[in-house]
């Protein structure tokens, strides 16, 4: 992935689109990666998979309330849920 400062992303702004064509591109600040530029097409993609991943979950859910395997819901259960989404995502997952 290509790395450019915040002043040469705003100086070079055409050139930074066409190379978020191409692949990624982190922007940085001091130093700092604050900001990743990417195509509309990488976009639609990330936000299909996640919206995918939101569905097997949704549908897993129900499944388990079918068969009667629910539990109470709290704290503890929400940190479990960001816990596997983050395992998940890490490894480009969006199902068991």
């Amino acid at each position: 992935m290509r790395t450019m400062s915040a002043k040469d992303a705003k100086n070079r702004f055409g050139e930074l689109l066409l190379e978020a064509q191409r692949e990624p591109v982190t922007i940085e600040r001091n130093g700092k990666p604050v900001a990743v530029v990417l195509s509309f097409e990488d976009h639609a993609e990330i936000e299909r998979l996640k919206l995918d991943w939101l569905r097997a979950a949704v549908a897993e859910a129900e499944a388990d309330a079918s068969a009667g395997r629910v539990r109470p819901f709290g704290p503890e259960v929400i940190d479990e849920i960001l816990h596997e989404a983050r395992r998940r995502a890490a490894r480009g997952t969006t199902s068991s």
